[in-house]
């Protein structure tokens, strides 16, 4: 499984991630905390990852682009 790409849906205490391959076949989908997401992401291969730009996601696009993503927020 190598995720391509990665989606985040930001609310205030609920995030859902979508994982895409290279195919845009989406690879996996789960709903985290905020230390759970951070703590998978960490975990995860380096990938390019959109969210979109609302409170909340400059701290969590910067704790992402720490640990090796590349993050474009919209």
């Amino acid at each position: 499984m190598e995720i391509r790409s990665v989606g985040i849906d930001l609310g205030k205490t609920t995030f859902h991630l979508v994982a895409l391959g290279d195919n845009c076949k989406v690879l996996l989908k789960k709903k985290f905390t905020q230390k759970q997401l951070i703590a998978f992401t960490a975990n995860m291969q380096t990938s390019l990852i959109g969210m979109e730009a609302r409170s909340g996601a400059h701290f969590l696009g910067r704790t992402l682009r720490e640990q090796g993503h590349d993050v474009k927020l919209a």
